[in-house]
């Protein structure tokens, strides 16, 4: 984390693909006055029930439309304040600074794909080279 410095950095999981104008979150860094900012998706059959719901452009627990968080956020170094060295799940300190008001977030029409395992790595790759996304 020290090499990673003060600012705002994005977070990209290894195991997504999406097709996101990547630049347009320089604007998040331009107004980072949260602790993250998280880009959700439609749920996937894998995840019917979503992660999270979004109240007027902040991420909350709970909600009548609820998303799945796509893998794609910017995260302020704040986030990790206090804690100590070493490895651990990123899901519990969102859910932390959802719960304190600190998270923002918004919803990405897609497409994304969550290639979390080989069989939805294998279909990516048909659509992709048949050209249906």
């Amino acid at each position: 984390l020290p090499l990673l410095g003060s600012e705002p950095f994005v977070v990209v999981n290894g195991d997504i693909w999406l097709r996101y104008e990547f630049a347009s979150l320089r604007e998040r860094f331009a107004d980072m006055r949260h602790n993250a900012h998280l880009v959700l998706v439609d749920n996937p059959a894998h995840n019917p029930q979503g992660d999270f719901a979004l109240n007027a452009g902040r991420v909350v627990s709970e909600g009548e439309s609820r998303f799945t968080f796509a893998g794609l956020s910017v995260l302020h170094p704040a986030l990790f304040t206090g804690l100590s060295e070493g490895k651990r799940a990123l899901a519990p300190l969102l859910r932390e600074a959802i719960a304190a008001g600190t998270v923002t977030g918004e919803y990405f029409a897609g497409p994304w794909v969550d290639v979390g395992t080989p069989e939805r790595l294998t279909e990516l790759d048909q659509q992709i080279r048949a050209g249906i996304i």
